[in-house]
């Protein structure tokens, strides 16, 4: 058998007598774990003698294993009815795995010995781009919110496929971030190579080891999510973010920019967060329960400010991905700018409203909504009864500081979109029209 790359993801499972060749790490995990990931232009060569590599060219080439320390369990179901659902179980052990041995706890300071981009030049960087797609885009929104808050450097998010056509204005003291789970999303790596082009720095965060972007990248943050194999992304979102405040306040750090008590209540608030988003989890049967009132619903409307507009964009988007039904996700105060015109008995409308200093303004469109005869759906921190009067569902989850919201938000949007799904019957794992990594333009 005769392999070779070209653009999409290609590795080599190297057994005992046997070989595997396939896209992706986890189809081969309960026969190997020896992993060799080819480059573009090169060729693997499958026989009863062993493994040969070459390029395209024909020169023989020497390739290494890794040993992959995913196990083959974290690759089934593990008794869940499906993986999404077994992942969203597993986001706590997964947030606890991207933090492991990145917080000196003592001195309360971040450490990314191996993130292969030198203090020196981040101090240099004058402006940061963050480059993603789909799920990881709003990551990527949620990040230029931390960004811009404790390093007080303008931040740019772009779509990866306009981005890669736009003649972005990179210079050497560039950074450009992009984000993707697989490591190999076709518009993302065309993105890191025009940054290059054009002299910039490239940091990768990523899940996938010896992907190609984390090839090419001039550093990389790992975001040891474990195999993902559900298509909608959810514990690879919700790392996305924590490695995200991580390097927020790294960055702070060598910039000299964040102020030492609030980065050591920042990274306390960090240590809860694997806790509070078990305790999070525990609305499962709650939101179960309440999506039977929604499977015969046919459009929905996610409403969030601030950080929590982006999450507002990702439960649209889960819900549309593995329901099929209509959502839109909206700035909360934009409301009055079009979507109300939507607003009646039938709209199901979901308000992020965690106690912040934007709670007054939420609970303001949600009594619009109210007095229109939606039905709100509300997660929230507060334990104001006005709320609980005015909702048909209110999700209550733990208060965690602010800029890590977020993560605990996303938690209640993933199990609705769940259910709902489940109880319409449809392919929460394999929607249709849908791919896990999308390494074709």
């Amino acid at each position: 058998m005769i392999a070779a790359k070209s653009g999409s993801p290609l590795v080599v499972g190297q057994g005992v007598n046997e070989n595997f060749v396939a896209s992706d790490i986890p189809a081969m995990l309960s026969h190997t774990r020896e992993m060799i990931f080819l480059h573009d232009g090169e060729i693997a060569i499958c026989s009863k003698e062993g493994l040969s590599f070459i390029d395209f060219e024909g020169k023989k080439l020497d390739k290494m294993s890794k040993t992959i320390t995913w196990s083959p369990l974290m690759a089934e179901k593990g008794g869940y009815r499906h993986f999404m659902l077994k992942e969203i179980h597993e986001q706590p052990r997964a947030v606890a795995d991207t933090i492991a041995g990145r917080v000196h706890k003592s001195k309360k300071t971040i450490v990314l010995d191996s993130l292969g981009i030198d203090p020196e030049t981040l101090r240099d960087m004058e402006r940061i781009y963050i480059i993603a797609c789909g799920t990881s885009w709003h990551a990527a929104l949620v990040g230029k919110f931390l960004l811009e808050k404790h390093v007080r450097i303008p931040v740019e998010v772009d779509i990866a496929s306009e981005f890669r056509y736009r003649n972005p204005l990179v210079s050497a003291k560039t950074l450009t971030i992009v984000i993707s789970q697989s490591g190999e999303t076709a518009d993302t790596l065309a993105a890191l190579r025009e940054s290059h082009a054009k002299e910039g720095k490239v940091l990768a965060i990523c899940n996938v080891v010896e992907s190609s972007i984390t090839r090419d990248s001039d550093g990389v943050l790992y975001t040891h999510a474990g195999p993902e194999i559900g298509v909608a992304s959810t514990k690879a979102f919700t790392t996305q973010l924590v490695a995200l405040f991580l390097f927020t306040l790294y960055l702070g750090q060598v910039r000299n920019c964040i102020d030492t008590q609030i980065e050591a209540d920042l990274i306390g608030e960090l240590l809860t967060l694997p806790r509070k988003m078990e305790e999070t989890l525990e609305l499962d049967a709650q939101i179960e329960d309440a999506a039977r009132n929604y499977i015969h619903t046919s459009d929905f409307l996610y409403l969030g400010r601030g950080n929590q507009y982006p999450i507002a964009l990702e439960g649209a988007l889960k819900l549309k991905e593995i329901s099929y039904i209509h959502a839109e996700g909206y700035p909360a105060g934009e409301m009055k700018h079009g979507p109300i015109a939507l607003i009646d008995e039938d709209l199901p409308v979901v308000c992020l409203a965690p106690y912040n200093h934007t709670f007054g303004k939420v609970v303001s469109n949600m009594e619009e909504v109210r007095t229109r005869g939606g039905q709100l759906i509300t997660i929230t921190d507060s334990i104001l009864p006005n709320l609980k009067d005015s909702s048909q569902n209110l999700f209550t989850i733990p208060t965690i500081h602010d800029d890590l919201m977020p993560v605990l938000t996303s938690i209640p949007l993933q199990l609705l979109a769940y259910h709902i799904a489940v109880l319409k019957g449809t392919d929460v794992d394999q929607p249709r029209n849908l791919a896990k990594s999308v390494t074709v333009e």
